[in-house]
């Protein structure tokens, strides 16, 4: 694998995204506030996984990953939203996001709730307008279809419900799983899912990537869940043990550290075992695989 080719592949993809995004927004015709702090919460940073999965997917099916700009914007859109509502003191209650304010600390509480509202409703806008000659109506149906059931009750909101029940509780490793198989694994399934509708993928190659993306969702948590307990607050952007203080189970609590390193290459190991069976070129997806196993932040 040709080494710094994802870092070379990220750059571009997420300068263009970024560029994307404030252009989605900035053309909106509503009061600047709203605008502004929907602007704050897209730009605060952040490793943009979701997008690069849609664009890796479809570079692994030879198209031009320039084409999934809108839906890469829309699945950052929604990701952003649950982010807003999370630090919201009624739920996670977090002052910084990505080493800033989050956004209702500098926008107040309304304006951060209906910035999420906003980018949430605008997301599935955005792939209704998409071009008919690249995604006709029978695949943007699809995608509307998958990402509201990748960000609704049955996908990332009834994770977060799962979660804020499961607070001060002991919580089994089966229930561990569906909090995280639902609160992110489902949205950071779609990402991939999404490349390969708009790819007109066949349903083994559709099936073999859901597979993927199932085991690199689990990865990407247990991975969240180990850096909350040593990671380093300069590098993540926020204080670490926050889990502790939210009462919050976790995976190494559940596994000890050790056991949960184990079962995070287990992950990994089985997302990439999919990989091979899609037949596809995957280099990409698999640099961020073991982007995913390493991070720091």
């Amino acid at each position: 694998m040709e080494t710094g080719l994802l870092d070379a592949f990220a750059q571009e993809y997420k300068h263009l995204l970024d560029s994307e995004l404030r252009a989605l927004v900035e053309k909106l015709d509503a009061p600047s506030v709203i605008k502004e702090s929907m602007i704050y919460s897209l730009e605060a940073g952040g490793k943009r996984i979701r997008p690069l999965l849609l664009f890796a997917t479809l570079d692994a099916f030879g198209i031009d990953p320039k084409k999934g700009l809108p839906v890469a914007a829309a699945i950052e859109m929604i990701h952003t939203y649950s982010l807003i509502h999370d630090d919201l003191p009624s739920m996670d209650n977090d002052d910084l996001r990505r080493g800033k304010p989050t956004n209702h600390k500098v926008f107040g509480d309304a304006i951060a709730i209906l910035a999420g509202d906003a980018l949430l409703t605008y997301s599935f806008e955005v792939i209704g307008l998409l071009s008919n000659e690249f995604a006709p109506a029978n695949t943007k149906l699809k995608l509307v279809v998958e990402m509201a059931k990748a960000a609704g009750t049955e996908g990332m909101v009834g994770g977060q419900v799962a979660d804020m029940e499961g607070e001060g509780k002991n919580l089994t490793l089966p229930e561990l799983d569906y909090i995280h198989i639902h609160k992110t694994g489902k949205l950071l399934r779609f990402s991939v899912v999404a490349g390969a509708i708009l790819a007109d993928s066949s349903q083994s190659q559709l099936d073999h990537l859901s597979g993927f993306a199932h085991h690199l969702g689990l990865a990407f948590q247990i991975q969240d869940d180990i850096l909350d307990l040593i990671g380093n607050p300069q590098v993540i952007g926020k204080p670490v043990g926050s889990d502790t203080t939210n009462h919050k189970s976790t995976y190494p609590q559940l596994l000890s550290l050790e056991g949960a390193r184990a079962a995070l290459h287990k992950q990994i190991n089985l997302s990439e075992e999919y990989l091979i069976k899609t037949g596809l070129n995957t280099k990409l997806l698999r640099e961020i695989t073991d982007l995913v196993a390493s991070r720091d932040h």
